[in-house]
């Protein structure tokens, strides 16, 4: 029985409350915790746009290290940070229940410009996937850059005076800074797993496996897994423009997906319906048929 379960996390606030969310339900289920902070690539580097990093495992690596040196018995991420692909012998062993999935606009001068067709608006986001789907509905605003945890991010944007930035609202939620959303953008599909929050233990540890499989959401499990399901078919990876989102109605599942040039002058979408009990599968069914309308050019164009 081990005695106290090491927890990694990344050391900025929204993933310490991530960590802390997680050692919480542990306690509840009467297992000692210790939270340990380890620096990722993406918080080192806060300059370099993340598609350029690689997008896939910035977030990540520095924690996978740790679990596979023991350093640490489980890692809690953003589940949208994950790549859909791990060569690694680590494996998910829960996917706790949804925040709001959706992305918010923060700015602090108001949303008067959203009105104002003439007015070439600065928008802050360093995802290719908000970008795209920004500039496809906005085609004469600018994008710029940004990154950084959450609360330097919102400096950034009060102290470089742009008409606003785009954040997940389940970040700003959960660290108690939703007052600075001036609007919910309903109409942007969110990345796959947006808002959930997933747990990594090493695929051996069966203890650990054990353990945490008791925090599982699995609602949250199946929805996220078809949508993580869409982005490896079309094998797009992290830092691509493509969002889906999959909910549950009564005994339904339906998934909606987009895939955009990163400019966002052209739009593919797709939306699935199907029974909960088959389920399983559609998220690549929907990418097959994203790629047959074109969307396999706009995948290409991101390996150049």
């Amino acid at each position: 029985m081990i005695d106290s379960i090491k927890i990694g996390t990344r050391d900025s606030q929204l993933a310490t409350w991530q960590a802390k969310t997680v050692a919480a339900k542990l306690r509840g289920l009467g297992h000692e915790t210790d939270i340990v902070f380890i620096k990722s690539e993406g918080d080192l580097d806060l300059t370099t746009p993340l598609p350029e990093m690689g997008g896939k495992g910035v977030f990540t690596k520095a924690l996978d290290d740790a679990l596979l040196d023991g350093r640490i018995d489980i890692a809690v991420h953003s589940y949208k940070d994950l790549p859909t692909e791990n060569p690694l012998p680590l494996v998910v062993s829960a996917v706790l229940e949804r925040e709001d999935p959706r992305d918010s606009l923060v700015a602090p001068g108001g949303t008067d410009f959203l009105n104002e067709e003439t007015i070439s608006a600065v928008i802050a986001t360093s995802s290719n996937r908000r970008k795209a789907q920004w500039l496809h509905r906005y085609p004469n605003h600018q994008i710029t850059n940004i990154r950084g945890n959450v609360n330097t991010r919102l400096r950034k944007v009060d102290e470089n005076k742009w008409n606003g930035a785009i954040f997940a609202a389940a970040g700003l939620k959960r660290i108690n800074l939703d007052h600075h959303i001036a609007q919910y953008l309903d109409w942007m599909v969110p990345a796959p797993a947006q808002g959930a929050m997933a747990v990594m233990v090493r695929e051996q540890d069966a203890e650990m496996i054990s353990i945490t499989k008791k925090l599982n959401h699995s609602e949250t499990e199946l929805c996220t897994s078809i949508e993580r399901e869409l982005l490896n078919e079309m094998e797009a990876g992290c830092s691509a423009p493509v969002g889906a989102y999959a909910h549950i109605d009564g005994n339904d599942v339906s998934l909606y997906a987009v895939a955009l040039k990163t400019d966002g002058s052209l739009q593919y979408d797709i939306e699935i319906t199907k029974p909960i009990n088959e389920a399983p599968g559609m998220g690549r069914v929907a990418a097959r048929k994203l790629l047959d309308q074109g969307a396999d050019k706009l995948v290409e164009e991101l390996r150049k």
